[in-house]
């Protein structure tokens, strides 16, 4: 039988229970499972579930991949290169799909022939209930809900007319479809990026890849009957998480943007850089709450992120 769906599934020292739900929600698809394969990429972890934990809680068509590269993108690259199926979903470690979402990925493709991205709806299960301050800040853990309505975008269109405008309903990296096409482009491109890597909160590749299939004319999508559930452990709420977590999605987000010739903002020298962030930490009156210092962390991610890398 044609293999027509690949799961992809990067992992860096596990949380056993966290990986054991997302396993199960694949083990719940209600995609036959001889029509899609499982694959886990075992990524430079220091800690990783034994063979008897996976012989009781995978999907009968998983297999494990070793990528000894640290970093979220070697990862997907490796997984995407194992990968046998025409259409690829990748899935984080705390990702729980939908029971329906393999099989709607497949039907909304087929009506979509120029759709080569496409993501949906991220929603939170809360390890503990967030403060009404941190609420501020979900939209940094990959959360999304935009709503009961489809939005596609046919294209790159100009900001200004002189750069690309990035769709703000791209697809995120939590249950990120990708046609083998799309994907291809991005793997042939290679990238100097920085994204995730063990401890690091640099967070550039979702949009590396939807640029990168973008400018080879691919649409990219949001589409509301695609759900799962992320998983949010109370560490992730922590002031000082989400202060690092800000100050690298702001620095990376600079730099895949000047990468890709849509940055609407001026490169700057690291001493510009310094001297921003310092006005910043004013503008922002950083001592004066948890809230206001991760504003402006955020802020110095941004001016970091406008100096160009050698």
């Amino acid at each position: 039988m044609r293999m027509q769906l690949s799961v992809i599934i990067p992992t860096h020292n596990p949380h056993p229970g966290r990986l054991e739900r997302t396993l199960a929600g694949l083990r719940a698809q209600s995609l036959p499972a001889a029509h899609w394969e499982t694959i886990l990429v075992n990524n430079a972890s220091e800690q990783f579930p034994d063979p008897a934990f996976f012989a009781g809680c995978a999907p009968t068509n998983f297999r494990l991949v070793a990528e000894p590269s640290l970093g979220l993108t070697a990862a997907r690259q490796c997984g995407l290169r194992a990968a046998l199926g025409a259409v690829a979903v990748l899935v984080d470690d705390d990702n729980v799909l939908a029971p329906d979402y393999l099989e709607r990925v497949l039907a909304l493709l087929a009506r979509r022939p120029r759709v080569g991205l496409a993501g949906g709806k991220s929603l939170p299960e809360f390890e503990r209930a967030p403060t009404d301050w941190e609420r501020e800040f979900l939209p940094l853990l990959a959360l999304r809900d935009l709503g009961p309505a489809e939005l596609v975008s046919a294209g790159l269109s100009p900001a200004g007319g002189a750069h690309h405008e990035y769709p703000a309903f791209a697809p995120i990296g939590a249950g990120l479809v990708l046609r083998r096409e799309a994907w291809s482009v991005w793997l042939a491109a290679g990238t100097a990026l920085s994204d995730r890597k063990g401890g690091e909160l640099t967070s550039s590749g979702d949009n590396d890849i939807v640029l990168c299939a973008m400018e080879a004319g691919w649409e990219a999508g949001y589409f509301p009957e695609l759900s799962l559930i992320h998983l949010i452990p109370a560490g992730r709420l922590e002031a000082d998480y989400l202060a690092r977590l800000n100050r690298g999605i702001q620095k990376s987000w600079m730099q895949v943007l000047a990468r890709h010739g849509a940055s609407p903002w001026r490169p700057l020298s690291p001493t510009g850089a310094i001297l921003r962030q310092a006005r910043a930490w004013f503008r922002h009156r950083a001592w004066t709450s948890p809230a206001a210092r991760i504003r402006w962390q955020g802020a110095c991610g941004h001016f970091e992120g406008r100096v160009p890398t050698p």
